[in-house]
C-alpha cells in the first residue's frame, strides 16, 4: 500500500509540472506517504475503548475540566490542516476517567479526516458511551488552513464548535460554569 501511495504521490508532482526525480523532490513521495499514514491513524482506533481503558469507580460530582488540549487534524473537504485547542468537561456519576485518556481521545478522533462539527460531536459522544456522565461539554477553538492558505485568506479566522450533552446541555449553571472556566487564559 505504502509503494502504491508513493507512486501517486509522484505522479501528483508531475501533474502539477514538478520533476519527482529532481535532488529537493526524491524522498518527498516517501515522506508524504509516511505523513498521511500518520495523520490518519486515528481511523483505527475505537475512542470508547481508549477511555474504557482507564475507568475508576468514585463517588465524585464535582465538575471535571481539561483545557487547551492541543489538536491538529486534516479538513476532509482540502487535505490541509486545522489546528487547534480543545476543552472538555464531564460531570461524573459512578465513574472518572484518567485525565490523559480526554486527550487521547481528542488525538484518535482527530488523526482522521475531517471537520471540525463532527470531531466536537464525536468527542462529546465517546465521553458519554465510555464514561456515562450526568453531562459533558466540549468545545473546540480551531484555525483553519484552507481559509487562510486559499479561497477567503483570512490569518485569524477561529472557528468555534460546541456539544453539549446532559447536564450541560439542560442546566444552565453547569453550562455557565464551564464556558466561563475556559474563558480564563492563566497560567499555573
Amino acid at each position: 500500500m505504502s509503494a502504491e501511495r508513493e507512486g501517486l504521490v509522484g505522479e501528483l508532482l508531475r501533474s502539477l509540472g514538478q520533476d519527482p526525480d529532481r535532488e529537493g523532490l526524491r524522498d518527498t513521495p516517501r515522506r508524504v506517504s509516511k505523513t498521511l499514514e500518520f495523520l490518519t491513524s486515528g481511523d483505527g482506533v475505537d475512542p470508547v475503548a481508549v477511555l474504557r481503558g482507564a475507568l475508576f469507580l468514585a463517588e465524585a460530582d464535582a465538575m471535571v475540566l481539561v483545557r487547551d488540549v492541543e489538536f491538529y487534524s486534516l479538513c476532509e473537504h482540502h487535505l490541509v490542516p486545522f489546528y487547534g485547542r480543545a476543552h472538555i468537561a464531564y460531570v461524573p456519576d459512578r465513574h472518572i476517567v484518567g485525565l490523559s485518556k480526554l486527550a487521547r481521545v481528542v488525538d484518535a478522533l482527530a488523526r482522521r479526516l475531517q471537520v471540525q462539527e463532527r470531531l466536537t460531536t464525536q468527542v462529546a459522544e465517546a465521553i458519554q458511551a465510555a464514561v456515562e456522565p450526568k453531562g459533558v461539554g466540549v468545545v473546540l477553538e480551531a484555525r483553519h488552513l484552507c481559509m487562510m492558505m486559499r479561497g477567503v485568506q483570512k490569518q485569524t479566522s477561529e472557528a468555534v464548535t460546541s456539544c453539549m450533552l446532559g447536564r450541560f446541555r439542560t442546566d444552565a449553571r453547569t453550562r455557565g460554569e464551564f464556558l466561563q472556566l475556559i474563558s480564563r487564559k492563566q497560567e499555573i
